[in-house]
């Protein structure tokens, strides 16, 4: 019980500098005098004062939290934080649902970039910031951010980071302390984004535009202030420019602060993980545009290799924009799109899906069964970069993968008995645990999950939800023996 208040103390400070958030679409709301200021004011009002009255309840609790109540302290706060993130969609926007603004505010958190909306050309610019403000706070995690804060208010991080980080970040630190790491990675994450925003309004948006889509680009969400997405822009050299900064957005960013400390770029020839996950990317653009090509869908090899090249890396490292509708190419196109999804991002990036360490060690440790059973006798450690990796992290690589695809099979069930076709049922959720935002049917680029059932939204939020968390972050809290002394 001590320690259950001692994470709602937590809670209650982080909604509180939650809170402080909402400066940014209020400073815009005064620029553009959107009509939106009393609403974005009265939604921080709101946020800051119930994470106040928490903390304030429950501050005699104040202690240094487990490793369990660091995961239990994940959990509520990527479902705590999207919730008070509704108030000013639900003020502003009347007709959309609680259903549908959670959904929306999750899709951001999650950089997702799934969306419920309609008619984001016309809707106040506030709120449309507001949107990308939520991806691009996601991308690096609002847990790792946390961690560079918290500890100057008496909170210890290194639970939260070692819960909420994916992949070998896990147990790997780039500084002596914690909060110097997460300090380092977001000031890393802050100066590309500053790049992004610099590129893509030399390549002709606006800054307002610009300012959005660098922030849902870094957070690889894919939301975008336009109904059509990036094909509003019709702009190659934007689309160039956007792909540059997803190919960074999904490499680790330990990679990017290494290159930058060494002040070369060794350091990324070094990452095997980055190293095949471009390799892949830029190979699948090839094969794609060929295919494009060959079917006649485009009229030259350069014009297939441009949608090809901007919709495949998009999809694989889970941004989700689009400048066509690549849901009308050949289906092994967009399938196979979409199963990049699943294996295209490094760990430690703002991507989705199982991960290229993952996937990587999965073929390893198929040919070391193979040498076993050839060699019974064999001594086979496994090694990425010149380095061994212990059989306790195969195992949980194995065990990871297999929940996984145990939650894809029964989602996609859920959503079939719930009346969905099986390409809108198999692809929304792929997309959603994968956190890539649009599926191909009913939820394909040239449409949204406006249309599913508030149950079949409901499943798609949770599986952005434990996407974004890796799964055995959110399941372990609802195991017996979490709850066991």
């Amino acid at each position: 019980m001590y320690r259950s208040l001692t994470v709602i103390h937590a809670l209650g400070l982080m909604l509180a500098l939650f809170s402080v958030t909402y400066i940014l679409p209020i400073i815009t709301s005064l620029v553009y005098q959107d009509g939106t200021l009393i609403d974005f004011a009265l939604a921080m009002m709101m946020t800051f004062l119930s994470g106040t009255l928490m903390w304030l309840l429950t501050r005699r609790f104040k202690a240094e939290l487990s490793i369990r109540h660091g995961y239990l302290l994940v959990v509520m706060m990527w479902t705590a934080i999207p919730a008070f993130a509704t108030l000013p969609l639900l003020i502003v926007l009347p007709n959309l649902s609680f259903t549908g603004a959670y959904f929306e505010t999750m899709s951001g958190l999650t950089t997702s970039g799934g969306t419920v909306l309609t008619g984001l050309d016309t809707l106040p610019p506030a709120i449309n910031l507001w949107r990308h403000e939520l991806v691009w706070m996601g991308g690096m995690g609002i847990i790792v951010l946390a961690v560079a804060i918290m500890p100057l208010l008496g909170i210890g991080g290194r639970q939260l980071y070692k819960a909420e980080t994916p992949g070998p970040m896990k147990d790997s630190t780039l500084t002596p302390r914690i909060t110097e790491t997460a300090r380092s990675l977001w000031l890393v994450y802050f100066g590309i984004t500053v790049a992004c925003i610099v590129s893509l309004k030399w390549a002709g948006m606006s800054w307002f535009d610009a300012v959005c889509h660098a922030f849902s680009a870094m957070g690889l969400g894919g939301f975008s202030t336009h109904d059509a997405s990036i094909e509003y822009f019709h702009s190659p050299l934007i689309e160039f420019v956007m792909i540059v900064f997803m190919l960074l957005a999904v490499i680790n960013f330990a990679t990017h602060f290494l290159a930058i400390r060494e002040k070369s770029v060794r350091a990324y020839f070094r990452d095997v993980e980055g190293k095949s996950s471009v390799l892949l990317l830029l190979f699948s653009c090839v094969v794609i545009a060929v295919l494009l090509w060959w079917n006649g869908v485009y009229p030259s090899f350069w014009t297939s290799l441009r949608f090809a090249t901007f919709n495949l890396i998009s999809i694989a490292t889970s941004a989700g924009y689009s400048n066509t509708d690549y849901s009308l190419w050949p289906i092994f196109a967009p399938l196979w799109m979409l199963f990049l999804s699943s294996i295209g991002a490094s760990s430690g990036s703002t991507g989705g899906g199982i991960k290229m360490i993952r996937t990587i060690i999965l073929f390893k440790q198929a040919g070391r069964e193979f040498t076993k059973l050839l060699h019974p006798s064999a001594i086979a450690p496994m090694k990425i970069g010149g380095s061994v990796v212990p059989n306790n992290i195969v195992f949980s690589v194995l065990a990871f993968i297999f929940l996984y695809f145990i939650i894809v099979v029964t989602l996609v069930f859920a959503m079939l008995i719930s009346g969905l076709d099986f390409i809108t049922a198999f692809t929304a959720v792929l997309a959603s645990i994968n956190n890539v935002g649009p599926g191909l049917g009913q939820v394909g680029p040239a449409s949204n999950y406006s249309g599913l059932t508030d149950f079949q939204t409901w499943l798609c939020t949770f599986a952005m939800l434990i996407g974004r968390l890796e799964i055995i972050t959110l399941l372990i809290v609802f195991t017996p023996k979490f709850w066991k002394r």
